[in-house]
């Protein structure tokens, strides 16, 4: 069989932030947190963007998975998509045959997919598969996959923390086989005040580097999302271990740049596009949006290469709540392919732009 290296994410019911007053690294004393995770649930959201591309079903196929119900190996007679991100490289979405039939299984192997592929590449680069489970249970990283167990999944997302979590697992996949053990790495532990936080000092070996990479992300990226207060923090924290992952040279564009898929355009004030829901769907969406004043909207539907395939509304709208819904086909009445769309709402000031997931 082959040997576990999976590392879960703990839950930890209550963490403590400790303020920080003084100005330099000296001020601290203990690790400020719990466990990284649940700093900020908008650091990465399900409204930022996607490689996520294409996902295609290639039927059934024994695979070995872990199962952390059994807290075993299983080997299972799993469905098995392909899964492609424009940035480069594949993932192939291993579903446990639970699931029922394939296109249960292709709801949450795309899921996933457009999940994982809201990840910087950096974290994706040893991620060869994506295992999913149901069950309530921690996700893992490790072994060139990531472990999903779609009843903990309800959870993070309830508390707004999936996307937190996969950059924990995903750094374990992809990071800690280089960095763990490292010299450079166990110098910054050793520079540094402070572990970041419980977890990452009872486990400095297995869980400093996942633990230490989502506030590298936050501070470096999500200044913007985070208080001052929380930046402050974590750069006093751990300053040495910032500046080792700052010299990585690792591909961060997803999270720096923030475009991947989105097509760009001025962000106007006068209105808000919300997510659509349900997301991914299947026979039809509804996407909501708002105008702070009236104004001339248009909406479009497009696919992954900026082709116009549907008008949904173009008209003037008094301020207010509204809502346009798409049935997944062109503006010729063909149904479109599973995949990737982004909905886009322009008026005289800008455009905003979000993705959706048509899975059916």
């Amino acid at each position: 069989m082959p040997r576990l290296t999976l590392f879960p994410t703990v839950f930890i019911a209550l963490f403590i932030l400790f303020p920080l007053t003084a100005s330099g690294p000296e001020s601290v004393v203990d690790p400020p947190f719990g466990g990284t995770i649940f700093l900020d649930p908008d650091i990465i959201t399900e409204s930022d963007p996607t490689v996520f591309q294409d996902i295609s079903y290639t039927g059934q196929g024994q695979r070995t998975i872990f199962d952390r119900r059994t807290n075993n190996w299983e080997v299972i007679n799993a469905f098995l998509f392909t899964i492609t991100f424009s940035d480069g490289g594949t993932a192939e979405a291993q579903v446990n045959p639970e699931f029922g039939t394939s296109d249960n299984a292709l709801v949450a192997a795309t899921k996933y997919g457009v999940e994982t592929g809201r990840m910087p590449k950096a974290l994706r680069r040893d991620m060869d598969a994506i295992w999913i489970n149901k069950g309530v249970q921690p996700f893992g990283g490790g072994n060139r996959s990531v472990l999903i167990h779609t009843g903990q999944s309800a959870l993070y997302e309830a508390d707004g923390i999936l996307e937190e979590t996969l950059v924990h697992e995903l750094a374990h996949t992809s990071l800690d086989g280089d960095h763990a053990l490292a010299t450079g790495w166990v110098a910054a532990q050793t520079s540094d005040p402070e572990f970041i936080s419980t977890y990452a000092r009872d486990y400095p070996q297995r869980e400093d580097v996942a633990e230490s990479f989502l506030p590298y992300l936050a501070v470096r990226y999500r200044a913007d999302r985070i208080s001052t207060n929380l930046k402050n923090i974590i750069e006093q924290t751990i300053p040495a271990r910032i500046a080792y992952f700052d010299n990585l040279g690792l591909d961060l564009d997803l999270i720096s740049n923030g475009t991947a898929n989105e097509l760009s355009g001025e962000v106007p004030q006068s209105i808000s596009l919300d997510q659509n829901h349900p997301n991914p769907f299947s026979r039809s969406t509804t996407i909501p949006f708002t105008t702070a004043e009236p104004t001339q909207v248009r909406i479009t539907v497009v696919d992954s290469t900026g082709k116009e395939i549907m008008l949904l509304d173009d008209r003037f709208r008094n301020a207010g709540s509204h809502e346009v819904s798409w049935n997944g086909q062109d503006v010729q009445g063909r149904t479109m392919p599973n995949g990737v769309y982004f909905y886009q709402i322009s008026s005289p000031e800008g455009s905003v732009t979000k993705s959706m997931v048509l899975v059916r």
